[in-house]
């Protein structure tokens, strides 16, 4: 299953909202947050070339942009957070 990738802008604000309804504990263990959430979270960090062959194996000329993977392990759950979450994350101010 694909994870939503969403920046770390979006990620603190989505978790600020996670946290008025879901007491810290279940943020603290992974274990505890795949199975109330349905996800665990992931940073990761992804290099962006800014000139060169897109395909070559090397290229000097880039960025390393800064993403958060939620690693969502069930459909049902990954279906009702986005669609109560969606509007949250494609808020094009949080970007």
């Amino acid at each position: 299953m694909k994870p939503v990738v969403i920046s770390p802008r979006v990620w603190r604000k989505l978790r600020d909202e996670l946290h008025t309804e879901y007491p810290k504990s279940v943020f603290m263990l992974r274990n505890k947050m795949r199975a109330i959430l349905g996800f665990t979270v992931r940073e990761h960090r992804n290099w962006v070339s800014t000139i060169g062959i897109p395909d070559a194996d090397f290229d000097s000329t880039g960025y390393y942009e800064d993403e958060i993977h939620l690693d969502f392990f069930d459909s049902r759950k990954k279906s009702m957070f986005l669609l109560k979450y969606s509007d949250l994350i494609n808020r094009e101010d949080l970007k």
